[in-house]
C-alpha cells in the first residue's frame, strides 16, 4: 500500500501514520528524516543537501525526489509506504507522479484528515505538553499561524489535485484518534 496523508499541522497525520505503519506493515517516509539521514551518511546527495542547508536555502524538489526515489527502492518499502511531508505543492505532486510512473508504481490512496482549524491550537498545545523531552520549536500559536498560512497556500490545493484522480479519501479528523483510525482503515478497504 502506497499512501499520502494530507491535512493541516496538528490534524493528526503523524499519529495516524504510526497506526497505519503497524496495521499494514509499511514504512512512514518523512522527507525531513530522509534529508537528515542523507547528510549524516555523507551520501553524494547528502553532501549537496548539507551545503544547501548551511546557506539557509530550501532543498529543491529535484533533490527531494532523488532522495525519495532512492528510499522507496529499499527492501523495507516493498510492502509500501506513507509519504509524510511530501508532496507539499502541486509541482511536487507532479514530480512524484512522474517518479512513480518511471518505477511502474502507483499510489493507492491520498487520505485527507479534515479538521476545524479553530481546534488546532489546542491540539498543538496538548502535543507540546505531552512531548517527551520537550515541545517541538514550532509547537506554539505564532508558528501554527504561519504553518497554517503556508498549508493553505501551498498544500491545500493538493486536495483538489488528488480529488480529480479519484485517489482522495477524506476522513473527519475531529473525532477521537481511534475513530479517525477506523475511518481511515474503512476508506482504504
Amino acid at each position: 500500500m502506497r499512501l499520502i496523508l494530507l491535512g493541516p499541522p496538528g490534524a493528526g497525520k503523524g499519529t495516524q501514520a504510526e497506526r497505519l505503519v503497524k496495521g499494514f506493515d509499511i514504512r512512514q517516509l518523512s522527507t525531513g528524516e530522509m534529508l537528515r539521514a542523507a547528510v549524516a551518511a555523507k551520501t553524494p546527495v547528502g553532501l549537496q543537501v548539507e551545503q544547501i542547508l548551511e546557506r539557509g536555502e530550501l532543498v529543491s524538489d529535484d533533490i527531494v525526489c532523488a532522495i525519495i526515489s532512492d528510499r522507496i527502492d529499499q527492501a523495507d518499502c516493498a510492502n509500501g509506504f506513507i509519504l509524510d511531508g511530501f508532496p507539499r505543492t502541486i509541482a511536487q505532486a507532479e514530480a512524484l507522479d512522474k517518479l512513480l510512473e518511471e518505477k511502474a508504481l502507483k499510489l493507492d490512496a491520498v487520505v485527507e484528515i479534515s479538521v476545524d482549524e479553530g481546534i488546532l491550537l489546542s491540539r498543538i498545545e496538548k502535543r507540546a505538553s505531552e512531548t517527551v523531552g520537550g515541545a517541538r520549536a514550532d509547537d506554539n500559536a505564532e508558528s501554527l499561524k504561519k504553518r497554517l498560512a503556508v498549508y493553505r497556500e501551498q498544500t491545500a490545493p493538493l486536495i483538489a489535485y488528488y480529488g480529480k484522480t479519484g485517489l482522495l479519501k477524506t476522513v473527519d479528523g475531529m473525532q477521537d484518534i481511534d475513530a479517525v483510525a477506523a475511518c481511515i482503515k474503512e476508506a482504504l478497504s
